[in-house]
């Protein structure tokens, strides 16, 4: 398995954001890459065409995670057409801003649906493929900080991303014997479209809770994941890498530091 040299990946939601820093940096590292798009069409092709700048394959496909087990019929078929699978993102996630006490069972579902269970779904689909391959395969979770910490008004986000991180750490045991590893990468605030910002709101706005004192560039996620997709990450497994400009090192000091009760509105 020292001899892994992925050439074929697949990110997920890979329209835009770190998904697409993602497809691009993979491109970079040669390998050709399935991209997937939930609603913005037009998104995937730009990554695509990005992609292809790079001298690589690309194909794109919709992906809906609450599309279950369907979801992962679409992860068989760019594997398909890649002509294997080296390397899986699985990036897709959207959270809902709920209130616990607003939260309903179809708001809960939906926003397990498109973190968790889908993710399951995809993942599986896409370790199968590998085991059948017997070439060993990385597979990475784009999780976040939630991981491990809640924040106010996302009581079904944070359960299913606690639940990715617990799902992405035996698969890491279950698949070890295979020479497939897993592991998560758990962002911060990233200036993406889901956190309603572009590239140039990293460093214009202070985040004075944030030791480097910014919101982190999507690409900067990216290099992460690509370290791990590579051959140099053959033992590590059963991580969750922080990418987050060292703000859960500020727990406690920034809870003693809070000067109003902002923080309980979401």
């Amino acid at each position: 398995m020292n001899q892994f040299v992925p050439s074929k990946a697949i990110v997920t939601g890979s329209d835009s954001g770190i998904g697409r820093a993602t497809a691009v940096a993979l491109a970079k590292a040669g390998m050709d890459i399935g991209v997937t798009w939930h609603t913005d069409h037009a998104g995937a092709e730009k990554t695509a065409d990005e992609v292809r700048h790079f001298g690589r394959k690309a194909f794109v496909r919709r992906l809906d995670t609450t599309e279950i087990p369907g979801c992962g019929a679409v992860i068989d078929g760019l594997a398909e057409e890649l002509g294997g699978l080296d390397v899986f993102v699985n990036n897709a996630g959207a959270g809902d801003g709920t209130m616990f006490l607003d939260l309903d069972a179809t708001i809960w579902r939906r926003t397990m649906d498109i973190n968790l269970n889908g993710a399951f779904q995809c993942i599986q689909s896409a370790a199968r493929t590998m085991v059948k391959a017997g070439r060993g395969g990385r597979i990475i979770a784009v999780t976040s900080v939630h991981e491990t910490q809640p924040r106010v008004g996302s009581a079904a986000y944070d359960a299913a991303k606690h639940g990715l991180g617990g799902l992405i750490k035996t698969v890491a045991l279950e698949l070890g014997e295979y020479g497939i590893t897993a592991n998560s990468v758990a962002p911060g605030e990233i200036a993406t479209p889901m956190t309603g910002h572009t590239d140039d709101f990293a460093e214009a706005r202070e985040r004075p809770g944030v030791p480097l004192g910014r919101a982190g560039y999507a690409r900067e996620v990216a290099a992460v994941i690509a370290f791990l997709a590579s051959p140099a990450s053959s033992y590590v497994t059963g991580a969750s890498w922080t990418v987050d400009g060292g703000m859960l090192q500020m727990g406690p000091q920034a809870g003693s530091h809070l000067r109003s009760h902002e923080w309980r509105r979401a």
